[in-house]
């Protein structure tokens, strides 16, 4: 069964799907995405997700391309014509299709592209093992809340990870402050406190850094959403990532040190696993019906 694809609406094979050339997401990443994953056949934090897509759009200033209730049914549809269970979901929407310029085109339609792919593997070795990473220079605009295709300082950032021998870079401000990692919300452990950069236009609101606070705080941990320096990451007696394809991964090495006893630890170990159990029970929740871009109250 080849991975299936929509581009506004019109369902076909992946490697079939095209967009114009003239697409001011092609031209000038003008639009934003979303990037979702099944568990037991279902969506998982559907609502949160799609909010955060209104939250996107309406930073862009691009209206729903349809209702965000119909664009959730023809998901669900397209991972169930798919003929795979388990599916990674990818959702772009961009301005539309006009003449290059740099003010917004009147009377253009916006372009919505998604796709679902069968999910790879789980990779559990490489949680038992962690990872190392590195930190980076910030070189991002001022609004990295908002979840845009304009990708390329994470790009970058990522491939000097690469080039390092390392999985990820983490983001440092020009003001010291660790952000977050190229593609994931960045964690750090002292004892039994979680501390996690606070929202704001410096890092993305991560939908499964929204899961592992709510996990950890029903497991009794204490979680402080407040920035800390190089320092306070060297020291910590874990660190690890967490995001929509990764969940929870353990980082052992920060720029060659070794973090704690330079193994993955037990509350990292823990979070995933309760992680994992609250993805499996979870259900697949509609988001709340609404009209474009009205303001509403986001899950975070």
């Amino acid at each position: 069964m080849p991975n299936l694809a929509s581009v506004n609406g019109r369902v076909v094979p992946l490697v079939r799907a095209k967009v114009a050339v003239l697409d001011r997401g092609f031209l000038l990443a003008d639009g934003v995405y979303e990037v979702m994953r099944t568990y037991a056949g279902r969506i998982f934090e559907a609502g949160a997700h799609l909010n955060r897509l209104g939250d996107s759009l309406r930073g862009a200033r691009i209206p729903w391309p349809v209702p965000r209730l119909v664009l959730l049914r023809h998901l669900r549809r397209l991972h169930a014509r798919s003929g795979w269970r388990e599916v990674r979901i990818y959702v772009q929407v961009t301005r539309g299709v006009a003449p290059r310029q740099h003010g917004f085109p009147p009377g253009v339609r916006p372009t919505w592209v998604a796709w679902v792919e069968k999910l790879p593997p789980d990779d559990a070795a490489r949680r038992r093992r962690g990872v190392a990473v590195i930190t980076v220079a910030d070189p991002r605009w001022a609004r990295c809340d908002l979840k845009s295709i304009a990708l390329l300082p994470n790009v970058l950032a990522k491939q000097a990870a690469i080039d390092a021998g390392a999985h990820d870079a983490l983001f440092v401000g020009r003001d010291g402050l660790v952000r977050e990692a190229s593609s994931a919300s960045l964690f750090v452990v002292q004892g039994r406190t979680l501390r996690t950069h606070p929202l704001g236009p410096e890092i993305l609101p991560g939908v499964s850094r929204s899961v592992v606070i709510e996990v950890a705080r029903a497991a009794g941990l204490r979680v402080l959403e407040k920035p800390f320096r190089r320092a306070g990451l060297y020291a910590a007696d874990e660190v690890f990532l967490a995001s929509t394809m990764q969940e929870v991964l353990p980082v052992v090495r920060v720029d060659g040190r070794r973090i704690g006893e330079g193994r993955p630890g037990p509350v990292a170990a823990g979070l995933q696993a309760r992680f994992r159990a609250r993805a499996m029970a979870s259900p697949d929740p509609r988001p709340r019906r609404q009209g474009s871009n009205n303001r509403r109250t986001v899950r975070r």
